[in-house]
């Protein structure tokens, strides 16, 4: 059965870090782009980056500068380091591929983690 099980948000003060990491399950995760998203209640979940299967990256504006995606193979494990936290990226943060031709994803949604940024 896949699965994704994230993990590493918390409470932290604008300007903080935390590092948000991913795990999945199976036997082809290494050939799959995989993507942080996030959503805030009443807002539609957004790609906020994504790493290709041969470690290429991307970011959208709000983040780029800020937070660095990553993936370890070896562990199934895919990280998001995110930097200089702002007010605005309080949101529950899951993970999953980019999504297919087909309008769906891979793997079914995890329970996701929360991050918290307020003083």
């Amino acid at each position: 059965q896949v699965q994704l099980v994230e993990s590493g948000g918390g409470l932290v003060q604008p300007g903080g870090s935390l590092r948000l990491s991913c795990v999945a399950s199976g036997s082809i995760f290494s050939a799959l782009a995989m993507g942080w998203y996030r959503q805030v209640p009443g807002k539609q979940r957004e790609l906020v980056a994504q790493i290709s299967s041969t470690f290429s990256t991307d970011y959208a504006d709000s983040v780029k500068g800020r937070f660095t995606i990553s993936r370890d193979n070896a562990k199934n494990t895919v990280y998001l380091q995110m930097n200089n936290l702002k007010l605005e990226d309080t949101a529950v943060y899951y993970c999953n591929t980019p999504r297919l031709y087909s309008g769906t994803y891979y793997y079914p949604w995890g329970q996701g983690t929360q991050v918290t940024v307020s003083s």
